[in-house]
Formats: structure tokens, sequence, C-alpha cells
């Protein structure tokens, strides 16, 4: 039990918010967030960042076996790092200094034995487990809230599980540890010239088994959306014993074991490895920023390229107020980011066809843009114009958030996804019903946005963003409100047909949307499934489900 500030080997995370610890804003970035500021009026003023003596942790409960111990820390650094995700509510609560739920130990394992012997103790001991991977979560799926019929709560970090362990160039398939952040896997993955390409917003802090077990979103915006296209196979370990897949590329024997696992959010067991498909780079890439005037004609656009088959990589589509948001529009006119990419051939006709389709139904582009996207002379076109606006901001939004959210403004996403015949209906009712109950909770108006970040030929996942205040400026009552506002989008995407999420997962915070909108025989048939292997009931509880005959009920940020 090392006495060192954190037992981890990765750079310093900010424990209160999101990224690395010497983070900075940019010149350009404080301007951008004054001026967002300034819209909602709020004060532009710096407070002090949460320090760590501003915390009082209470001591561990229980202590690890002497022949483990070496692989658990207390520290106040690990703990709290540990204690939450990186969600709205878990910033507000380090801004107003509270970490009501810190994991008593944090452990850090050096290989899957050492997993195995971790679940044994604690299962042992009446331990509560929580697997970690980068802890990215934004629903309260890492928070250590786990009810108070267990002994102690342990935050599993899988960190130093961070290796590809074998490549298949011949299936392009590698077999990859389940803590490999985005950069690792990919850094190990381009030496034999071949990439995983899933790319979600956290890609930089979040892991391959978090990923998984979350069933994250990614870079396509149709075919390859979810991580679920890309696993092959996988190894769980579970206190009953350790499971593991075949590698194939498709199978009709019964029930698929691999879509047990692939978004039970560390409630089955600890995903320690996974054999993943992956694919060449792309060499030839085509992008085109599309413009209208009128949000239901782009929106007719995409369903209709949705279900052409073309498949572009990107097609997102943000209303006039998301626009503005990514500092690409004037707040008047919808813009389609449209994309294509492929490591075989040229992309002409697919771009062609598409853009075909973007002018029967009003939409306006720069055609030189377009064929500069296009050019073997040129690489950069596509990170240019509203595309290269639009990642950036996307890319940087978490590090804007954290010091708004300290000056008492309130900066959240939800998302969701519905079938084309609803979405019109979804899309104003939504919207209708988020800004009332914003103005209710805040006694402010909003700026509520949305854009369609992945497309099926069936319907789209709508992403909602808004930015509110508390009227005091103050972040307790700005959390408060938060709590009535995610209460209110949890009702509204049920209400009108969606999902709960489409690939934030379900954690804590969704818990009441899952229970509304999967079957009561589906969830006891879970429950089952779980009780097989994991009898004692410590793994994650209150996520997704309660252990059978173990009632934790909804805890974290939305608990009553």
């Amino acid at each position: 039990m090392s006495k060192a500030p954190s037992l981890s080997r990765r750079p310093p995370r900010r424990f209160w918010g999101w990224g690395n610890a010497d983070a900075a804003l940019s010149e350009r970035e404080r301007a951008t967030l004054k001026g967002m500021l300034a819209a909602l009026g709020a004060r532009d003023e710096r407070r002090p960042e949460p320090q760590l003596d501003e915390f009082t942790l209470p001591a561990p409960r229980v202590s690890p076996p002497a022949n483990l111990a070496a692989l658990f820390s207390a520290t106040p650094l690990d703990r709290l790092n540990h204690s939450a995700g990186k969600s709205y509510a878990d910033c507000a609560r380090m801004w107003l200094r509270q970490a009501p739920t810190p994991p008593d130990w944090v452990a850090f394992p050096e290989d899957e034995q050492g997993v195995i012997d971790i679940l044994d103790w604690a299962q042992a001991n009446n331990v509560a487990v929580i697997p970690y991977g980068g802890g990215s979560s934004v629903c309260g799926g890492v928070q250590a809230a786990v009810g108070d019929s267990y002994a102690a709560v342990v935050s599993l970090d899988l960190e130093r599980l961070n290796r590809v362990l074998e490549v298949d160039p011949v299936s392009r398939a590698a077999c990859i540890q389940a803590g490999a952040l985005g950069p690792e896997l990919e850094a190990q993955l381009k030496p034999h010239q071949l990439t995983l390409r899933h790319f979600p917003q956290s890609f930089e802090f979040s892991s391959l088994g978090g990923w998984i077990v979350t069933r994250a979103g990614g870079h396509y915006a149709t075919q390859q959306t979810h991580i679920d296209d890309f696993v092959e196979a996988t190894r769980l370990v579970t206190p009953s014993g350790v499971m593991h897949t075949r590698r194939l590329p498709g199978s009709g024997a019964g029930p698929a074991p691999d879509r047990l696992i692939m978004g039970s959010e560390g409630t089955l067991g600890v995903l320690t490895e996974a054999w993943v498909r992956l694919q060449a780079p792309p060499r030839f890439r085509a992008s085109a920023s599309v413009h209208f005037s009128e949000y239901k004609a782009a929106a007719n656009c995409v369903r209709a390229i949705a279900q052409s088959g073309l498949n572009p990589s990107n097609c997102r589509l943000l209303d006039a107020r998301e626009a503005v948001f990514a500092g690409v529009g004037n707040g008047k006119t919808a813009i389609l980011v449209l994309g294509f990419e492929s490591a075989d051939h040229g992309l002409q006709a697919w771009m062609a066809r598409a853009l075909e389709l973007v002018s029967d139904h009003g939409g306006t582009y720069d055609a030189e843009a377009v064929a500069r996207s296009m050019s073997d002379q040129d690489t950069t076109e596509h990170r240019s114009g509203a595309a290269g606006a639009w990642r950036d901001a996307f890319l940087r939004m978490p590090y804007w958030r954290d010091p708004a959210v300290g000056l008492g403004v309130i900066m959240d996403t939800f998302e969701t996804a519905i079938t084309w015949e609803r979405f019109a209906d979804f899309y104003a009712g939504v919207k209708t019903d988020l800004s009332r109950a914003i103005k209710k909770a805040t006694g402010q108006d909003t700026q509520l946005s949305c854009r369609l970040t992945h497309i099926y030929p069936d319907g789209p996942a709508p992403y909602f963003t808004f930015a509110t205040r508390a009227a005091d400026g103050s972040v307790a009552s700005a959390l408060a409100a938060w709590r009535e506002i995610k209460q209110a989008a949890n009702e509204a995407v049920i209400a009108y047909g969606g999902t709960i999420t489409h690939h934030h997962a379900v954690g804590r915070d969704h818990r009441s949307g899952y229970e509304r909108e999967v079957d009561p025989l589906f969830r006891t048939m879970i429950a089952a499934a779980k009780h097989a292997v994991d009898p004692k009931g410590i793994l994650n509880p209150g996520v997704l489900m309660d252990p059978v005959n173990r009632p934790v009920g909804i805890t974290g940020a939305l608990a009553k």
C-alpha cells in the first residue's frame, strides 16, 4: 500500500473534471467561453479550482489481504479520481468540494490473475467492486454508490492491462487487453498498418473494455456505429470463473454470448481482453459542408442518404442552434457535415451521388472545396471549414465546460435514437418539454440544440445540447436544477418513443428510463444471469439492476 500520491502510472488527471491535470484553455478557447457565458448572462471570472486538501475522506473500512496489498491504494488522489465519472453532476459536486461516495480502496492489478485474486477476496468479504477503465462515464457508471449493505467498495482500475497481445494480419483482427486507452491501442496497431478506428469523443481517456461493456458509439455515422460491430471475441472474469468466447466471423449457434457481455457495464464480470476487427487506415477521403435553410428538408436529406446504401463515414446534421454552438453557423441555417473514407478506392462516385441527394433537398455546398477534399495533393480539406470547426469543438468542449460549471452554468447533453416516421414529432416535443423544464428549474431561457450523430435506414440518433445557468450563479443551485432537468430529459425521450441512451450507457442516471424501456421479463432474465456469475452481487451494484435479493435502487446523482 504505497504512500505515493498515486499508484497510477499514467499522466496525472484532473480529479475534479475532464482531461489531464496540466490541461489549459487556449486564448481562443477562453474567448469562445467568454462569449458563451455572456450569452447566458453569466459572469466571466476565474474561481479557485478544487484542491485535494479541501476534501475530507472517511478512512477505508476494511484492509486488503497482505498478499495483494501492493496492488491497493487509499491515497486521496486515487480515491477521488475513482469516486465518480465525468458527467455534469460529477464535476459540479467536485466544485462543491463534495465526494459523497469515494471507494475505500483503488486496486491496480498487473494481470488477469490479479483480477481473479481481487474478486475472490471481495466475494469472500462482502466487498463491492466497480470495474474501471478510463473513468469517462457520463451516466453514473463508475460511482462507488452501492448502497449500505456492503462492507466496503473497491474501484478496480485496469490501466496496467493495456497491451495489444496478438495481431492477426490475415483476418485483420487483434487481441487487446481491456484497459488499453484509445491512443495506447492505436499506437500499438500502427506498426502493423492497421487501425481499430473507433473514435468516441472520450477517445483519449476511455478504454477498449469500457467501450465494449457500455456499447460505445464511435467515429462512423453509418454501419460500424457502435463498438458492437468490431467485437469478435471476449474474455470475462467473474466471481464464478472465467468465460471466453470463440473467434468467428459470424455464428448462428444459439444466443450470442458476446452480446450479453456488451452493455453489461461491469455487472456480470470484468472484461480483461477482447479480439476486435481491424481495418487498413484510410487513404482516400471526401468531405462536404452542406447548408440548408429549412431543417425539415435537411432531415429528409439525411434520411435519403441513410437509405441510399452509400454508407458515409460522417453524416452529422447540426440544427441552426447547434451550428452556432460549434462556431460555424449564423443561427439561421442547418449544416450537414458529410464525409466518406476508404483504404481501397477513390470516392468520387459516392460523393457525387450523395450531393445529388443534397441538391434534391435544397442543400448548398462549395463544389471547389469538395473537389479539394478528394485531391491527392490535399490532405487537410476534410479538417477545414464547418467540418473541421465542428470536429475541434466536439473534442474540446469538455474542457470548456469545466470552468463554466464553477460559475453556476449548466452545460450538458443527452442522446437517444428514434425511427424516422416519429422523428419530427419527437424533435419538436423533446425541445418543447425540455425548454419548459429548464425554464421552470432555473428561471432562465435556454440554448437547446440538436445534432444527428449517427444515422440508420430506419432512424437517426439525435443528440441534444443545452446551456443555461442558475439564477443566483451558485454551483449548488445549478446542481439542484440539473437534477430536475436530467429527470425531465429522461422522461421526455421515453415518453416520445426514444431510447434512454443510444451510446452513453445506462449507469445509475439512466436506470429509471431503462426500466421503462426494457420488458420486465427480460430484466428478470438478466438478473438471473447475473446471479449465476455473481451470486453475492458484488459487481457494480445498482447499475442496470439490483442483485437478486439485494435491493440497491437508484443511487448516485439522481438519488432522492
